[in-house]
């Protein structure tokens, strides 16, 4: 069983706003540690799969990035999308690379933007899922046991008879729900958070991609026959740019009767807006989070970045303050998945710069 790496590493972040744009998204950034949170991803997983087989899929404005930090991966690992295409078209892009050199190959497909805690439980985890879904040709995923009624996570329903240890037949896919429905998945304790981590044969998800996606499957033989053409680049272009925007959830998970799941008995959290950085932070007595020069007077339970500038806070609570460069944000913490719409805003206003 060879086990190869899938780091998915294209997305841009907007939720990250000011710090987070296009050309340095939210995986290329510091946020906590001394580490980008692509390279803390890689360093989770060495000790698991050796950097030689270990790819990152990313865009073009964003691989010069990825390459300057990840010197150690090797460069015709980083494979660069032309255009963003979803989840489904990456990971079969990913796959018929990784199969032209190892037809066996386990891959486990890996966000470049989560927080982990308890690493060795982690790796654990990925092996023992790896190793079932190599020996039951099998799509796996990991589920997290929900801590809180959370909006801003899929869930996965799973049967909570094993099929063998710490592996369920998952029943159904759940998108992110409003707070009453997050409610009573967390009261069933048979739904868990759905971590976005995937374990599979490339056999396996090609075959399914067949089944379940066939346009996206005849456009995968398409660019298989050129790999090691001169005309690569070119045909990749062309075919690539003729497939459907789909998520890999929709279009194969939500489908397949070969779904499994894993539980993830380690701390996760995929870092998706400020709020959740302020939730992960260390915090001082009043519930503040502060990141550089920064003066707080009456406040309470808010999170403030302002490493390069001095910045004075006084009498608020609960607000987000992020402070860098020439930009600044400042919104309630209950509003943080709202930081996504100023992008919206600067591109219609030609505002490019900003983004």
């Amino acid at each position: 069983m060879n086990i190869y790496a899938v780091i998915m590493a294209g997305g841009v972040g907007s939720r990250f706003w000011p710090r987070s744009k296009k050309a340095l998204p939210k995986q290329l950034i510091k946020i906590f540690g001394d580490h980008t949170m692509i390279q803390a991803t890689i360093n989770r997983i060495e000790e698991l799969i050796e950097r030689k087989r270990i790819f990152i899929i990313t865009n073009e404005l964003q691989a010069p990035g990825v390459k300057n930090q990840l010197p150690d991966i090797p460069e015709e690992n980083i494979i660069v999308e032309p255009f963003g295409r979803n989840t489904a078209a990456a990971i079969g892009l990913a796959s018929v690379i990784i199969k032209a050199k190892d037809p066996g190959a386990v891959t486990i497909v890996l966000p470049a933007d989560h927080k982990i805690k308890e690493e060795e439980i982690f790796r654990n985890t990925l092996h023992n899922a790896a190793k079932f879904a190599f020996e039951k040709k099998a799509l796996v995923t990991i589920g997290i046991h929900p801590t809180r009624p959370e909006t801003g996570y899929g869930y996965i329903q799973i049967d909570d008879k094993k099929v063998q240890d710490n592996i369920y037949k998952v029943l159904t896919f759940a998108e992110k729900p409003n707070y009453a429905t997050a409610v009573r998945f967390l009261e069933s304790g048979d739904f868990l958070w759905n971590s976005g981590m995937f374990i599979w044969r490339v056999d396996t998800i090609l075959e399914e991609i067949r089944t379940y996606m066939p346009d996206l499957y005849e456009g995968l033989l398409e660019i298989e026959k050129h790999l090691n053409e001169k005309d690569f680049h070119d045909v990749l272009v062309k075919t690539y740019g003729q497939m459907k925007k789909i998520s890999i959830d929709y279009g194969i998970m939500e489908k397949s009767t070969k779904v499994y799941l894993t539980k993830g008995f380690f701390t996760w959290s995929d870092v998706g807006s400020w709020e959740e950085v302020y939730q992960l932070s260390e915090k001082d007595s009043n519930g503040i989070a502060v990141v550089g020069k920064v003066y707080t007077d009456g406040v309470i339970d808010s999170y403030i970045y302002s490493p390069d500038k001095f910045t004075a806070v006084i009498g608020v609570d609960n607000l987000i303050i992020i402070n860098h460069d020439d930009t600044l944000l400042i919104c309630r913490r209950d509003k943080a998945q709202d930081v996504k719409n100023i992008i919206e805003y600067l591109k219609m206003n030609k505002m490019d710069d900003y983004c």
